[in-house]
């Protein structure tokens, strides 16, 4: 049962983000010969999809925050800071749902990249650690480090190429890269990881990246 739940979640999860980046597309491309780097629509249905995000991140910080204080300002202060923004999100979508994508890929790109600093652990090396259960070989330490490299480069691109199409190219070309495209990049990038170690390296774990995530948020989630 635990199973079946565990895939109706995932399947629910993904079917939510399936409906979302259709009705992200349709917004952008709903009038492309008006837009102009997303300043001239105007859609209150696009900027509620705009603001999505951002509230889901408030209501994770206040579920988790330790006082209910700190739960309730942030709260306030989005729904505050959501009233006096409305007019502009709502005239600059394309670019806030741009900004929203190069934000998100930003804080992936630091969350790899940061661990990359003298004195610090790889975040690889240490997803890798979780799944084989202690200290890794020094010939699978060295390419946990440069696949963590491998994915500061990746997300690196996709801003790169984000930006280039949102600037250079309409914006219906610009949102078709990201929301239908993107993900599956990842994909491909995580299938050709696993690939390319399977080739190059032996006596791996048996366990794969989803089982290192889910420890480390189990281990975080029982840190006091």
């Amino acid at each position: 049962m635990p199973n079946v739940i565990r895939i109706a979640r995932g399947l629910g999860i993904g079917a939510i983000i399936v409906i979302y980046a259709l009705l992200v597309h349709r917004v952008n491309a709903s009038d492309p010969s008006t837009i102009q780097f997303g300043i001239i629509q105007s859609s209150a249905l696009g900027a509620l999809l705009a603001l999505t995000p951002i509230f889901l991140l408030v209501i994770t910080y206040a579920w988790k925050a330790k006082s209910c204080l700190a739960s309730i300002s942030s709260l306030l202060i989005f729904c505050i800071a959501s009233w006096f923004l409305w007019s502009f999100v709502k005239h600059h979508i394309g670019l806030v749902f741009w900004m929203l994508d190069v934000g998100l890929m930003l804080a992936l790109l630091m969350t790899f990249g940061q661990t990359l600093l003298s004195g610090r652990k790889p975040l690889c090396v240490h997803f890798a650690e979780i799944i084989n259960g202690g200290p890794l070989p020094q010939e699978h330490e060295s390419y946990a480090r440069k696949v963590t490299v491998a994915w500061v480069v990746f997300f690196a691109m996709i801003i790169l190429a984000s930006t280039l199409l949102f600037f250079l190219a309409p914006l219906v070309i610009w949102s078709f890269f990201v929301n239908f495209l993107t993900l599956p990049l990842v994909a491909l990038m995580f299938i050709g990881e696993f690939l390319l170690r399977r080739r190059l390296l032996t006596d791996l774990p048996s366990g794969h990246v989803l089982d290192a995530v889910h420890a480390y948020l189990n281990k975080s989630a029982h840190v006091p």
